[in-house]
């Protein structure tokens, strides 16, 4: 365990550093054992609750799984790279592709718990949509599960008055999803703003994303506006955050206004 004289970090956080480094630099590959308890004991002459508070540490940060009986190994599950302007392009969805396309390649993507609903919108929701008096919104609540690991819990609102009638309202949104709907009934989104932030989960966010204690979200909310900057849709999105690489690609060039909460008229 490499250190200088002046780290003064604990001795679970160095062994912990260590074996991270060791798992970076594949030492340790996806579904490999790492030292116990015993062996970081030996290794480091260290008490076996700085050991295993050494492990824990890895399995806080996503990096490792207990398995009962057997060790702590290396998590295989390959993080998501989320890509995020790409995934949103027009070409994609406007071609019937998902969106999800450009994040998961041929990995297995099963999307359950879907529910489709007419609610009274939250007033920050309504404030972004426009919407006044009585105005409802479609909510679409549903859960991504990508080779078999839950990953993301997502939350759509869209005002009713734009979506009634329409496949946005079924389970089933079709090819190219909400937004291939929306285009086709005159609402196409032209631009996107997504804002980041992350949180620890509530109880219930954690059970349904199967995520390890410690482990935080990552809180996304994407609003879409057509070419007028109507917002027709809300999307918040929680994601496990171990099982996640947020990755933005895009050029240098003119800085693009964004529209303002006052510039969002109905129209």
């Amino acid at each position: 365990m490499a250190k200088s004289d002046d780290d003064r970090r604990p001795k679970y956080q160095r062994i912990a550093d260590s074996l991270r480094e060791a798992i970076e630099a594949g030492e340790y590959g996806p579904g490999d054992r790492l030292p116990g308890e015993n062996d970081l004991m030996d290794t480091y002459g260290v008490a076996r609750m700085t050991a295993r508070q050494a492990l824990s540490v890895l399995r806080d940060e996503g990096l490792a799984d207990a398995r009962k009986g057997a060790g702590v190994f290396v998590r295989d599950f390959r993080p998501v790279r989320r890509r995020g302007i790409d995934r949103l392009a027009h070409d994609r969805w406007g071609n019937g592709q998902s969106i999800w396309s450009a994040d998961v390649g041929d990995r297995v993507l099963e999307v359950d718990s879907i529910t489709v609903a007419e609610e009274t919108p939250t007033e920050r929701v309504g404030a972004v949509l426009g919407l006044t008096g009585d105005d409802a919104v479609c909510v679409r609540r549903r859960r991504f599960v990508l080779d078999g690991k839950p990953v993301l819990l997502a939350r759509s609102y869209l005002p009713v008055s734009l979506v009634a009638g329409s496949a946005v309202t079924e389970e089933d949104t079709g090819p190219g999803g909400t937004y291939a709907r929306l285009a086709e009934l005159g609402h196409e989104p032209v631009h996107f703003r997504e804002e980041v932030r992350s949180r620890m989960p509530s109880k219930d966010e954690a059970a349904q994303l199967e995520m390890a204690p410690g482990t935080p979200v990552i809180l996304i909310c994407r609003t879409a506006f057509t070419a007028e900057r109507s917002a027709v849709e809300v999307n918040e999105m929680t994601l496990d955050a171990a099982s996640y690489v947020l990755e933005y690609d895009f050029d240098s060039g003119p800085t693009a206004s964004a529209p303002s909460p006052q510039e969002r008229p109905r129209g």
